[in-house]
Order: C-alpha cells, then structure tokens, then sequence
C-alpha cells in the first residue's frame, strides 16, 4: 500500500492497495522515478492484472482530521475494500513509509509493516505508488477543468509559484485544504 497527495495545497489524498498478479510488469517501482508516460502506462497494466483498490479523502476532511489522520483513514478504506475482494485476510500488508494505520484507525485490523522507501523495495508497494499517484493526478486535470486558474493540471495542487500567485490573486477555492498554512493566510487576504 501508498499513498499520493499528502504535501498538496489543494485536492484528495489518495491510497492505493495492491496484489500483485502472478506476472508483474517490469518497470514497476518508485512512481516518482518513472516518466509521466511510462507510469500511466504501467498503471493501466497493473489496473488489468493485479487486485486493487484505491481511497480517497477529500480536502474538507483532511481540514477537519489533519493530513496524517486523513492518510491514515485512506490507508484504512482501500485495504478494506481490496480484503473484500479476496478470498482471504492478507498474512500482512506492506506500506510505504515508517507508520502504519495500526492503533492509529479504529477500523484497522490486519498485521501490517511499515517499509522506509518501500515504493522502491517491494514491487507491490511500487504498484500501489504508481496506482495511487495516477488516480490523484487524473482528479487534479479534472479540477483545473473547473479551477483553470490554478496550474492543477501541471502542479496536481502543490504549492508551486503559479498556484501560490493564483491564490493570492484568486483566493481558495473548496478544494484547496483550508488548514493549510498557505491556504488560511491567502484567506486572510
């Protein structure tokens, strides 16, 4: 499992779980190391073979849980939804990063381990990487459709300088994270 999405100004925060298929296509690894066309293809190749689900939690409730609660939640809803979708509880769950959801989400309750860099060391991390950063990118196109102001479609809601003047100069809108510093201060203005 990973997630995408946790240092934006603006959109969802994405988790993706993943089980492999008995093939994984080559390639698969850190989505951020690979090339934009390489990871859309990659994703949909993983889409086609492997079991998989994808949560997302949008921005009004990472302002009112926090981004690490909102992650952790993400974290919890697609590994449930993918375990409903097998014929058995995974014997672990391997996530990106140095925490888990364990203890930390009342609905968590499989064995998990947390793997430092995991997205680079364990192919199925690497799937959920490419899975989750794919699906958060294709909803940040779709919001600049909405928000053309903002560069989504090029910053996918980080805080570069195009969406920190459009900010200032637009002010936020409901996708931005309100409990953001960048965010509540270009609110102040």
């Amino acid at each position: 499992m990973d997630e995408a999405g946790r240092g934006p100004l603006a959109g969802p925060v994405v988790a993706a779980a993943v089980v492999l298929g008995v093939e994984v296509p080559a390639g698969v690894g850190d989505s951020k190391q690979l090339s934009a066309k390489r990871r859309a293809a990659l994703d949909l190749q993983l889409r086609e073979t492997c079991g998989w689900a994808v949560a997302v939690v949008e921005p009004e409730e990472i302002d009112r849980i926090n981004i690490f609660q909102a992650t952790m939640e993400a974290m919890t809803r697609c590994v449930r939804d993918l375990v409903a979708q097998l014929p058995a509880a995974p014997e672990v769950v391997l996530i990106d990063g140095n925490m888990t959801p364990e203890r930390r989400c009342a609905e968590w309750r499989w064995p998990a381990r947390a793997i430092v860099k995991g997205d680079a060391k364990e192919p199925c991390i690497g799937a959920a990487s490419i899975i989750a950063k794919e699906w958060r990118d294709r909803l940040m196109v779709e919001a600049a459709q909405a928000h053309p102001h903002y560069g989504w479609e090029r910053n996918k809601g980080y805080g570069t300088a195009e969406h920190m003047a459009a900010l200032r100069e637009h002010g936020p809108t409901p996708l931005h994270r309100q409990s953001f510093a960048p965010v509540a201060q270009a609110t102040l203005l």
